[in-house]
């Protein structure tokens, strides 16, 4: 019977045509017409056949200057560093339903929980969209959960929140900021209402921001990608997020065997969509680009009437 097998194994590729989808190994023992699974899959290895996935080596389109970029982030965070001037990380992470709606993963517990059968938005208490903001200095992380559109007015109310909170009193001598974001979504390098809040906040906190977006293709360097989203996504795996209340709890609990610390409040403002910033009013930005990757890095100051 194995000679049998190992001939037929041997003489076609699996002797079936290349467009057939997955090959079972009891599909293949029945198209064989001999032999049983098992027998199929321990004939297959010493032929080099096992079970594989697609493996990510292949570069596609990239941003042109995607290396130097990196390098320009890598530098900057540390002269800031140095200097003693705070660094941020900044990313939206995928909203939430808020409600007895299935949570992908498994977890260890006495019993599981019972959800909906069908996850349609319309029975959600709310969707909710956390936005994080992470200081790789201190290890803290300030999450603010909106309930209504992720805008960029939403993203620069949790900067503001995070500096207010937790960051004003551990860098009283800070004169710049230094805040790296993806170049997509509503932080990303084109949305004009994106750099006028800037604005709005360096001027009141009397900071020089600076803006670095991580070019196509490299967000998943972000370090808030990796130190804090992907630890709260961990934390709350298999658990449904029943409420508000509870999502917030999981937040809150995130942790690492660094130390993480995460602070988590609830944004309930109603921040409008489609608010449009016209060019008379981003000509009055005091902004400054860079002459490297200029559409990808510049330094918003505080407003001129406002500067000491």
């Amino acid at each position: 019977m194995r000679r049998i097998c190992w001939r037929a194994l041997s003489r076609t590729p699996l002797g079936i045509p290349k467009a057939t989808p997955r090959s079972r190994l009891r599909t293949l023992a029945k198209r064989l017409g001999r032999g049983c699974a098992t027998t199929v899959g321990r004939l297959l290895k010493p032929l080099g056949y096992s079970l594989t996935t697609n493996v990510k080596r292949l570069i596609g389109r990239t941003h042109p200057q995607r290396d130097q970029q990196s390098r320009l982030i890598q530098r900057l965070t540390g002269q800031f560093h140095r200097h003693g001037q705070p660094t941020i990380s900044v990313d939206a992470k995928q909203s939430e339903l808020s409600g007895r709606f299935t949570h992908a993963g498994s977890r260890y517990c006495r019993r599981a929980d019972v959800v909906n059968t069908d996850d349609f938005p319309s029975d959600a208490e709310c969707r909710a969209t956390p936005y994080g903001v992470y200081d790789a200095q201190a290890n803290q992380a300030l999450v603010n959960v909106g309930t209504h559109a992720a805008t960029a007015q939403l993203a620069v109310a949790s900067v503001r929140r995070w500096w207010e909170q937790l960051s004003q009193a551990r860098y009283p001598k800070a004169r710049h900021l230094l805040i790296e974001a993806d170049a997509g979504g509503c932080n990303g390098h084109r949305p004009r209402l994106w750099k006028r809040e800037l604005q709005h906040l360096a001027h009141d906190t009397n900071l020089n921001i600076t803006v670095c977006h991580d070019p196509s293709g490299g967000s998943k360097w972000n370090p808030i990608a990796h130190r804090l989203l992907s630890q709260i996504r961990r934390n709350w795996v298999g658990h449904p997020l029943h409420s508000l209340d509870i999502m917030l709890a999981f937040i809150r609990g995130t942790t690492t065997t660094k130390g993480l610390k995460v602070k988590a409040i609830l944004d309930t403002t109603v921040y409008a969509k489609g608010i449009k910033v016209s060019t008379r009013e981003m000509a009055t930005l005091n902004s400054r680009r860079r002459q490297l990757c200029p559409n990808l890095n510049d330094t918003i100051r505080p407003s001129k009437s406002g500067s000491s």
